[in-house]
């Protein structure tokens, strides 16, 4: 099978989502100081206005399975589309800290819902020897979003726009929001959902148009693994069979959260200046991190479906463990800050080259077609809800001890390890229908 111009299309319009996703989980972080002066904000209020989002994608990943199996993942992807520009817009024009709160919530219910449709409606679209680069663009996006996020902080602070600066830099992704929603009026249905609704004659089409050497013998397995013939398409998810994929999916996204990662980006301006940096220097350290972020992420994208999801996550958890207690000995010592920078520069090197680029790939992988969309959910409602309660909880923590919030972390990475040594399959170069007969669902 070869890169056709519908499927590069597909895969590129549905990871958009992806650099929303990302952008607007990190554009936060260059506000904080302003929204805690603009409505003088307690840390437990702080906390709060970060979460908030995060309690939005723990709530439209659980339900956005719904309309994804009911509509299918194109469509729905288009709803999320139109909360991003609500969310971005809202937050550009809040009268006060509540109607900032609602609206970075509306935000919330976008980034939840698409980082279960976008991995989800990529791999059904793509060929198993390309479907890990091609999911992986996904994540490329998110961190390419990150980093769009942070040198759109560090330009419209030299704007001078004063009071106004926060609205400019929540408000502003607006326009890849539009231009997003756009442009899902121009790619087609996932096959594999088409399949399950037995509109057969047009997932036939679509697996043609992506470049399918043989659309028909492809359809025939797909609609034996949804088991179209007998109309037993849709099943509940929490049942002994799914067990494992269950616990698979459960345990990648606890432990994507359990390394920090989200609350370092979120408070990464603050964490600069609780070691002494200034706020432009802050602002410049950050658009070297989701550098860092961006550069890793391709590496890993252009050898994820050679090495492997379980050996990128060996390597990663080593690297995150080391990177973390040198951040947590710099706090805990007061001393040699200067080697901070570097080490979170580590970090989120280690940590994109491995679970940044394996999570989305590797959940949209371990469950069949009947139950992927609910299975997407559950990993997805799992990452928002471990990174919702660490986000709030940091700078509570680390207000107390600022070292302690790394050693935890450390300590979940060197733990992974093992997890991940232990339980975890290889499924690199695996179509979805075969996978599902390597974890004995078939």
């Amino acid at each position: 099978m070869t890169l056709t111009g519908v499927l590069i299309r597909s895969t590129i319009v549905a990871a958009l989502g992806g650099l929303l996703f990302g952008f607007d989980t990190a554009v936060i972080s260059g506000t904080t100081a302003d929204l805690t002066h603009a409505f003088a904000l307690t840390p437990f209020r702080l906390g709060l206005t970060v979460a908030i989002a995060l309690i939005g994608t723990v709530v439209g990943s659980i339900f956005a399975g719904l309309p994804g199996d009911r509509y299918g993942r194109r469509d729905s992807l288009r709803l999320m589309a139109i909360l991003y520009l609500l969310s971005a817009l809202g937050c550009a024009i809040a009268w006060d800290w509540y109607s900032l709160v609602f609206f970075r919530f509306i935000g919330g219910l976008a980034i939840g819902g698409s980082s279960v449709l976008g991995p989800m409606y990529i791999a059904e679209i793509s060929p198993a020897h390309l479907r890990g680069r091609l999911v992986g663009f996904f994540q490329f996006n998110v961190v390419a979003g990150i980093l769009v996020a942070y040198l759109s902080n560090y330009l419209i602070g030299r704007q001078q726009f004063g009071a106004a600066e926060w609205r400019w830099m929540l408000g502003v992704s607006g326009i890849p929001a539009l231009l997003f929603l756009l442009m899902l009026f121009t790619i087609p249905r996932s096959p594999r959902w088409l399949a399950q609704k037995s509109r057969l004659t047009e997932a036939r089409s679509v697996l043609a148009q992506i470049g399918e050497p043989d659309p028909d013998a492809e359809l025939a397995d797909i609609a034996r693994s949804i088991d179209v013939e007998h109309g037993h398409a849709e099943e509940p998810l929490f049942q002994r069979k799914y067990r494992v994929p269950v616990f698979l999916a459960v345990a990648v996204a606890m432990f994507n959260q359990l390394s920090g990662i989200n609350a370092i980006l979120y408070y990464l301006n603050d964490i600069f200046a609780r070691a002494g940096f200034s706020k432009v220097s802050g602002d410049l350290q950050a658009v070297l991190i989701g550098f860092t972020n961006l550069i890793a992420t391709i590496l890993a994208m252009s050898i994820i479906d050679r090495v492997g999801r379980k050996t990128l996550l060996l390597i990663g958890s080593v690297g995150c463990t080391i990177c973390l207690a040198g951040v947590a000995a710099v706090f805990l010592s007061g001393s040699h800050e200067n080697l901070l920078v570097w080490l979170l520069v580590g970090f989120i090197a280690f940590f994109s080259f491995s679970q940044g680029a394996v999570i989305w790939v590797f959940i949209s992988e371990v469950f069949p077609t009947r139950v992927r969309a609910k299975g997407q959910s559950l990993g997805s409602f799992t990452h928002w809800f471990m990174n919702a309660i660490i986000s709030w909880t940091f700078p509570i923590v680390a207000s107390h001890s600022r070292g302690a919030p790394f050693i935890f972390f450390s300590a979940m990475m060197a733990l992974q390890f093992f997890v991940v040594l232990f339980t975890f399959p290889e499924t690199k170069n695996i179509t979805l229908e075969d996978m599902q007969r390597k974890l004995g669902i078939a």
